[in-house]
C-alpha cells in the first residue's frame, strides 16, 4: 500500500486577499461615508482613543471607515434583485444635511471585540433618516435583516482580547451630506459604493 501523501496545494490569494477555495460572502448594507478631511480626523481620534483604553488592538484602514445605516445581509453572490429594491426604495427618503458630533469611544463584546466611536446623543436628523429608510425597505420587502434599535458608530479598530472600555474624547464634528448603500466580499478589500443619495441643501 502506498503511504506517501499527495503534494500539498499551495492556494494563491486573490486580488482582494481572500482564499479562492472558499466561497465567498457578498454583504450588502447603507452607510454614511465621512469625506477625506473627516476620515483623517477620525483616524487621530482613533489613535488617541486606542492609547487611552491601553488595548492591543487591529487597526481599521481609513478607507473603511462608515457609519452603518440598515445591513442587508450576507449572500453568496451579489444580489442585483436586493440592490434594486433597496435603492428604489432609497429614492423615496428625503433628508437635510446636518451634523454628527463624535465624543466617545466604547467598544461591544465579541471574539475580536470592536472598537468603536460614539455621540452622545443621536442627531434627530439621523434618527429620522434611519427610521425613514428602514421604514421604506419595510414596504419593499427587504425587512429580514433590519434591526429595531440603532447605535450610531464608527468602528476602527479590533481588539486583540479586552472590550475596551467607555472613554470621552475631544468632539469630532462630521457634516453628513448624504448616504449610501455598499458592497463588500467579506475578508476582502475596500468596500464598494453602489449608489449615494445626496442631501439638497437645507
Amino acid at each position: 500500500m502506498n503511504s506517501r501523501r499527495p503534494p500539498s496545494r499551495v492556494i494563491q490569494p486573490d486580488l482582494l486577499g481572500g482564499d479562492p477555495g472558499v466561497a465567498q460572502v457578498h454583504r450588502l448594507f447603507f452607510a454614511l461615508l465621512p469625506d477625506e478631511a473627516t476620515r483623517s480626523r477620525i483616524e487621530k481620534a482613533a489613535t488617541d482613543a486606542a492609547a487611552a483604553q491601553s488595548l492591543r488592538v487591529r487597526m481599521i484602514r481609513p478607507a473603511r471607515y462608515h457609519a452603518t445605516l440598515h445591513f442587508l445581509g450576507d449572500h453568496p453572490s451579489l444580489r442585483e434583485d436586493i440592490v434594486s429594491a433597496a435603492a428604489a426604495a432609497a429614492d423615496r427618503v428625503y433628508a437635510h444635511p446636518f451634523e454628527l458630533v463624535l465624543d466617545g469611544a466604547s467598544g461591544f463584546h465579541g471574539r475580536e471585540p470592536p472598537c468603536v466611536l460614539r455621540c452622545t446623543q443621536t442627531p434627530p436628523a439621523l434618527q429620522a433618516l434611519w427610521q425613514d429608510l428602514r421604514d421604506a425597505l419595510l414596504r419593499a420587502g427587504l425587512g429580514g435583516h433590519l434591526s429595531r434599535s440603532f447605535t450610531p458608530h464608527v468602528t476602527y479598530a479590533y481588539s486583540r482580547g479586552a472590550v475596551p472600555q467607555p472613554v470621552p474624547l475631544a468632539p469630532l464634528h462630521w457634516r453628513v451630506e448624504g448616504f449610501s448603500l455598499l458592497h463588500s466580499v467579506v475578508g476582502g478589500g475596500d468596500y464598494q459604493t453602489l449608489k449615494t443619495w445626496r442631501f439638497p441643501p437645507a
